[in-house]
């Protein structure tokens, strides 16, 4: 489990991108609040921050013509085996959306994509 840095978005690969789309799903379900070592930091912060995430995704998703399901795009929204949130206090974007996403976080995931033979020279 992995949430890439989100400056790495647009570039992902098409596998990545969709697995980080489906990696967002069970963390917004079922997996809010499950322990994971990689994305542990996600439960520090408010469940709107993960949608404002998921969001970039779905966009660069729609962009590629992939379609997503609709429903992802309300943030109360958890998916078909778990009940939507009643509310949720909308928050500003920050940049980046989580702030353990800084520039060793970035070097990381280049270096996890080299490991898998994706090589992203140039980052947006």
């Amino acid at each position: 489990m992995r949430l890439w840095h989100e400056n790495l978005i647009k570039q992902l690969p098409r596998q990545q991108l969709l697995g980080q789309h489906r990696e967002c799903c069970a963390l917004r379900g079922k997996g809010w609040g499950k322990p994971h070592a990689t994305v542990n930091y996600v439960f520090d912060h408010s469940p709107f921050k993960l949608y404002q995430y998921h969001k970039l995704v779905m966009t660069e998703m729609l962009s590629r013509d992939y379609q997503p399901d609709p429903l992802w795009l309300e943030p109360l929204y958890r998916g078909k085996h778990t009940l939507p949130y009643t509310t949720l206090e909308p928050i500003v974007p920050t940049h980046p959306l989580y702030p353990e996403h800084n520039e060793t976080y970035l070097a990381d995931c280049l270096e996890n994509l080299r490991q898998k033979n994706i090589f992203i020279d140039h980052v947006i």
